[in-house]
């Protein structure tokens, strides 16, 4: 298989330089271009037919923002953000996540944490060369559910490479009366809180990141911080939040299937599991302990997935009852976790 075609977009000359360098020690990757701006970079574009680009965000001639909507009109692509881990460069990654790139990695803040910040950019480079990648015609939000009666299910949710734009969409129906929701989707630390307000000022409900103690009640969504701890879910006078703190699981911390694990064993078939876009296989043994338990579980397809590695995982495995396009999942998620059912 030839290596995957990079052209690597920053204004910084040492920026592009310590991306290259990473980049060019992954022999399935090419590097064929470096542009220090979106005028450059447009030209580099049409000439190289890149298969990956990476993108800065704060650039001269025009933002990376801007460049990524013409970007994704009119030649849509995969696209890596490498943005400043700054509470502003969060929110504006969290916009590009939104507006269709399929990844994001911090950039380093000093030379000598250059290697240790780049090291996943290489693996995130290669999936986002497997992405679909759709031209931005994105429906309106549907109205709230207004008709929905809470059960008592808790509903459990994981997702990673391409679940921004996912998140937001299974969401869009909850009403300010939805199930208690509790979300591990893979993201920096400093991403993780401005998504949460994200999703809180998109949605009916209440969605903030998840802390220690926090009660899983109707009407609340928690989404777990990045980096630190594991977000499970314990029994302690009805069902809370834990932030266990403990090695990386498949590589990640927070895990999807941690998550999954511990609402198996407190939630069991008062539980509906859903399994969003991503790499790799988090979630897919987490998913199968629930659906042993009783639980509902719900694999996104691989039509409408980003990335269709954590779902075709959960799906070869068994722990899938039902695939679903990404639209239909939270229609889905409400009518099994409402008292129809």
């Amino acid at each position: 298989m030839r290596p995957v075609r990079v052209v690597i977009v920053d204004d910084s000359a040492t920026m592009r330089g310590l991306i290259g360098a990473c980049l060019r020690r992954d022999p399935a990757l090419e590097i064929v271009g470096s542009a220090g701006d979106p005028l450059e970079a447009r030209q580099m574009i049409k000439d190289l037919n890149p298969d990956v680009i990476t993108l800065d965000i704060e650039m001269p001639n025009m933002n990376g923002l801007e460049f990524l909507e013409k970007i994704m009109r009119l030649r849509p692509m995969p696209v890596v953000m490498v943005s400043t881990l700054t509470q502003a460069g969060a929110d504006a990654t969290l916009r590009a996540l939104e507006l269709g790139a399929v990844d994001c990695v911090a950039k380093p803040t000093s030379m000598a944490g250059a290697s240790e910040a780049l090291s996943e950019l290489a693996e995130r480079v290669k999936a986002a060369a497997a992405a679909r990648v759709r031209p931005r015609e994105r429906a309106p939000s549907p109205a709230p559910t207004a008709d929905f009666i809470p059960s008592g299910h808790l509903v459990a949710i994981g997702s990673s490479t391409g679940g921004v734009e996912a998140l937001l969409t299974v969401l869009a129906n909850y009403p300010a009366n939805c199930p208690p929701t509790v979300i591990t989707q893979h993201m920096p630390a400093t991403f993780t809180k401005s998504f949460a307000a994200r999703l809180d000022r998109a949605m009916a409900a209440q969605v903030q990141e998840a802390y220690e103690n926090a009660p899983l009640e109707i009407g609340k969504v928690y989404l777990a911080p990045g980096g630190e701890a594991h977000l499970e879910v314990v029994r302690s006078g009805g069902l809370r939040c834990h932030l266990r703190q403990g090695e990386a699981v498949n590589g990640h911390r927070p895990s999807v299937d941690a998550l999954f694990r511990s609402v198996a064993e407190t939630a069991g078939k008062a539980s509906v599991g859903v399994i969003l876009t991503g790499m790799g296989r988090d979630g897919a043994d987490g998913l199968a302990a629930m659906r042993k338990t009783g639980a509902r579980t719900i694999g996104q397809d691989e039509a409408s997935s980003v990335v269709y590695g954590m779902p075709k995982m959960a799906f070869e495995l068994g722990a899938v009852e039902r695939q679903a396009p990404l639209d239909a999942i939270g229609p889905m998620v409400l009518r099994l976790a409402g008292k129809t059912h």
